[in-house]
Formats: C-alpha cells, structure tokens, sequence
C-alpha cells in the first residue's frame, strides 16, 4: 500500500522530497500511513533522549520556578518556529521539523557548562561536542528496536543533524574552521565512513531552516528567561540593543500601563515575529538569486541561503552579545556554573576509576578495555543524564555537593 498523495504537499524544487529519500542505512518496508521523514519525527519523540531534555536546563542551572525554559521547550520552540519557515518557503514541513526536535539530543546536563566541562575531561580522549554525541545517540545509544541500534533514519535526517550549522570539512578535506584545531569530532568521521554524509557540502533548506530557528529561538528565550529572573531590565536591554529599544517603545507608547510580564511577552514575541519575518524574506531573495533546481543545488551552492538580512544580522550580534555579558557571565550565575561544571569532572574521574559505579548496563565489561573506549562509555552515560539526576548520583559517590540554586 503506498502512501497517500495527500501525504505529500506541493514542495518548491529545491526543497527535500521524501520520496526520492536516499534511503537508511538498513533497509526496511516503506509506512502505508506516513511518509519516510515523518517517520523520523515519529522515531525521534518517542526516544528516551528526547523525554530526558524535560529535565536538562537551557541556561539557568537548576532554575527556581517552573516557567523557565528547560531543553524540551526550547526544542519545541525551534521546531514550531522551523515548520513556519519551511512552510513559507515550500520545503518540506516534517523534516525541518524532525532536525529541529533532534538538535538538542546530544546534550549535557547542565546547559553549555556541563558541555565544556565534559569536553575538558574527554580532551585526551578526542574531547566531547554535543552534536556528535546527537549522532551517537541516533545511530548507536538509543536501543528501541529488535532489528537494529539507534534510530535507523533517513540518510537526509542524518546529514541535516550533522550539517545543519554548514559543512565541516573543505572541499579539500580539511577541518573548517570551528575544527581547525582539534579536527572534526570522531564520532562523525566513523559515522560518515559507513554512510557519508557529504561533509564538505552544505545541507539541505530544511535543515538551514532548523538552524536559524535555533538562533531566533535562543535569541527570544534568554531574553525571556533573563528578565523574568531579574537578571537584567527592559531598559537595561532597550539602550544597549537596538531592536529592543524599538519595540520597547512602540509597545509603551501604544499600551502605557501594561504590566511588567505582558510587557516582556509583547517584546518577545516581536522579537521572534521580526526575526522569522526577515528570515524569510531574505531567504527569498537569496533563493532567487542562485534559482537551484534541486536540493543537491542548495547542498552545492557553496553558502548558507536561509539567513538574517545583514541589518538583521548585525541585530543578531548584538542581542548574543548582551545575553552573553547580562546573562551567561551575570554574577549570579557564574558561581553556580562553575559548582556545576565541577560535579560533571568529579563524576567523570568517579566513572573512570571505577566502572563499577555505572549501572551495569554501562560498566560491563570496562575494566578491561582501553582508555578511550572506557572514557568514552563513561561520557555517554553522563551525556545522557538529566540535571536532577547527575545530582544525585554526584550526592550518592561524595560526601558534599553543590547546592546549585
């Protein structure tokens, strides 16, 4: 029974086509009820990975309040703001989708800091980047199904997830430069060798989509998120970011009395509004611009087409540029980052000493391998946990832990 033509709305000719899917790694019958990338969505929300982002922060550590971003609305986040964006541009709705929802997968407990934390220790191992240990988890750690490891996706989900932020090797070979130094992650190259990825091309629209989004999300979110928690006020933000300061004004002008919480939601949602607007129509003009024919146009084009206008741009900088001094450097959070970054190393030396500790679904049989295969087995299982329970298992192996709040 194939699946019905309704399944598969009118794509613009550049966009990703389901059904000329370069396939999966293992072979299986096509759904009577969904196409191949819907299928992906469908595998991705009903891991563990993805229930686990429920208790992982996005940038305050062990946040006091429910009403704090956590990595599972961020993701929905992305993924409601990339379905937008890829329906306006006639791409295909489910795998901007299914990139934005897996994303995240691959990250620590403890936001960016238990990322950095955890590379630091992996360091003499091949270090640690939470998009390769997204792969990891699609390809390998999440253990669902009778027929295979991982997820078994689509090759087109597969290099989407790796290549969403643009290509990693140059066309001749070496390491772009967010890996000039330290060379691109393991995990992909092995990957890539059983099932290349193309890595010197870019990716598809739908997964550029799923990475703008990310930004606008992120963008929304930690403005959100700061003033709600007072790390810095609407006029703090309003004379130092442009943008802002439009918005602010023209929502006080037209609303003088509105509370403080409306207020930062209006400001938010313009925020996102002009952001997703400007998106689409510069990707408009950039799409025009080169007039690819196919998705493989897009993947050879040699530059990033969905993306903010240059003003925007600059806007852009701006805004990350005041999160970063007023929220991720603020002096309330810095103590708690650094308390949070020490029970991922303290855990990672506990694990690595003694395998035993782990579950034994995880410690069998560590004691006799090799360095880097030990160290790395001991880095997914903390990958994988939530902030609540790498807590935990840090107050059940030592005498003190930080009370991060």
């Amino acid at each position: 029974m194939a699946v019905a033509s309704y399944f598969y709305p009118p794509l613009a000719p550049h966009a990703s086509d389901a059904r000329a899917s370069r396939g999966r790694l293992i072979d299986e019958p096509a759904s009577p009820t969904r196409t191949e990338f819907h299928r992906d969505r469908d595998r991705i929300i009903h891991t563990t990975a993805f229930r686990r982002l429920k208790h992982k922060t996005q940038v305050f550590v062990a946040p006091e309040g429910d009403h704090y971003r956590t990595r599972l609305t961020h993701t929905i986040e992305v993924a409601q703001i990339a379905r937008s964006l890829a329906r306006a541009l006639g791409l295909d709705e489910d795998l901007a989708e299914t990139l934005a929802l897996a994303h995240d997968l691959g990250h620590t407990p403890f936001g960016h800091t238990g990322e950095d934390a955890l590379d630091e220790v992996m360091r003499p191992y091949g270090g640690f980047d939470h998009n390769a240990q997204s792969l990891r988890i699609v390809t390998r750690l999440e253990r669902r199904y009778a027929a295979f490891d991982g997820l078994n996706l689509c090759w087109e989900t597969l290099e989407g997830l790796v290549k969403h932020n643009g290509p990693l090797l140059q066309p001749d070979g070496s390491p772009v430069a967010k890996y000039a130094e330290r060379g691109v992650p393991v995990a992909l190259l092995e990957y890539d060798a059983l099932q290349p990825l193309d890595l010197a091309s870019h990716a598809s629209a739908e997964a550029q989509a799923a990475a703008i989004s990310d930004d606008i999300a992120y963008d929304a979110a930690d403005i959100d998120d700061g003033l709600r928690a007072g790390l810095f006020t609407l006029d703090d933000l309003g004379s130092e970011v442009p943008l802002a300061g439009q918005f602010l004004e023209e929502i006080r002008r037209r609303y003088p009395t509105l509370e403080k919480s409306r207020e930062i939601n209006e400001l938010t949602r313009r925020v996102i509004t002009r952001l997703v607007e400007d998106a689409i129509t510069e990707a408009t003009r950039a799409i025009a611009e080169v007039k690819p024919e196919t998705v493989d146009d897009i993947r050879r084009c040699g530059r990033t087409l969905i993306q903010f206008s240059p003003v925007i741009q600059t806007y852009d900088r701006g805004i990350k540029d005041f999160l970063f001094k007023s929220v991720y450097r603020h002096a309330r959070v810095v103590p708690i980052r650094r308390e949070a970054g020490l029970v991922v190393r303290d855990l990672f030396q506990a694990f690595f000493d003694h395998p035993i500790a782990m579950p034994p679904v995880w410690s069998a049989g560590l004691e006799a391998v090799e360095p880097a295969k030990r160290a790395r087995r001991v880095a997914d299982y903390i990958a994988g946990m939530t902030d609540h329970y790498a807590l935990d298992e840090h107050r059940r192996l030592f005498a003190q832990t930080p009370n991060l709040r």
